[in-house]
């Protein structure tokens, strides 16, 4: 099994605390669902059949993601 992302640093034994805030986080979580529900959708099809450019298509050309990491 896998132990899971460690980070970029060797030394285990350090603590990492992070202060994040949750409406940021709400907000990814909020802008992702729309973004399934898009892909779900029948617009979404016929805008990938007619070969135009989808909004999940300008995000991946956007932040370089791997067209593979993004399939369920």
């Amino acid at each position: 099994m896998s132990d899971g992302f460690k980070g970029f640093t060797d030394k285990e034994d350090k603590e990492l605390k992070l202060n994040i805030r949750t409406s940021e986080i709400n907000k990814i979580i909020k802008q992702y669902k729309k973004l399934k529900k898009y892909n779900k959708s029948s617009m979404y099809e016929i805008t990938k059949l007619s070969g135009q450019e989808t909004a999940v298509e300008k995000l991946v050309n956007e932040f370089g993601i791997a067209p593979e990491a993004l399939e369920d």
